[in-house]
């Protein structure tokens, strides 16, 4: 067999043949989503060498993990997206970053200011940030906080003194509209 396919696979068979330990289905699943789960990571770590890191790591554990996936509890995109974005997240709360970024932040303002116009280019070239601004302001916000900056809700409900439940309103209905900004059912 060889290391690559040709077309579309669907996410149940491609979910088999990697199950299967199927080494082409695995170079098929990082061309085709590598991509836009490293924006998404980009976006949390912010630091492209972090990102990269994290992002091997979410490929290594997909590949360990994918017995672990369910179909019946959400789509493959959404389940890989949510393995990016909590590696990520530990990533950024982990204390070796944490001194990094420290010492990062004495030594290069410009880089930061470089670097969020690259990550806005990140989310842009994927298209998610155009998709986002059809939202309420209210639901991107709390989209943007929980998804892209990896704020916990709880983390987001006291940041802006919004009520938990609201903000798991919020969060819910951004992500129900988003679905229809996509046309994701």
């Amino acid at each position: 067999m060889s290391d690559k396919f040709e077309g579309h696979i669907a996410p149940p068979e491609l979910v088999a043949l990697l199950q299967a330990r199927n080494k082409a289905a695995f170079n098929y699943l990082y061309d085709h989503y590598s991509g836009a789960l490293y924006g998404v990571i980009l976006r949390i770590v912010q630091k492209q060498d972090i990102a990269e890191e994290v992002l091997q790591d979410v490929f290594l554990k997909i590949w360990n993990k994918i017995d672990t996936y369910d179909s019946q509890k959400g789509r493959l995109f959404t389940w890989m997206l949510n393995v990016s974005r909590n590696l990520a997240i530990d990533k950024v709360r982990s204390k070796e970053l944490r001194n990094e970024r420290k010492t990062d932040e004495m030594e290069n303002n410009v880089y930061s200011y470089e670097h969020k116009s690259q990550v806005h280019q990140s989310i842009d070239s994927i298209g998610i940030k155009e998709q986002l601004d059809k939202l309420r302001e209210e639901e991107r916000t709390v989209l943007e906080y929980v998804y892209f900056k990896g704020y916990t809700q709880s983390e987001l409900s006291k940041e802006k003194q919004i009520p938990l439940g609201t903000v798991k309103t919020r969060l819910r209905m951004a992500i129900k509209n988003l679905r229809n900004v996509l046309g994701i059912s």
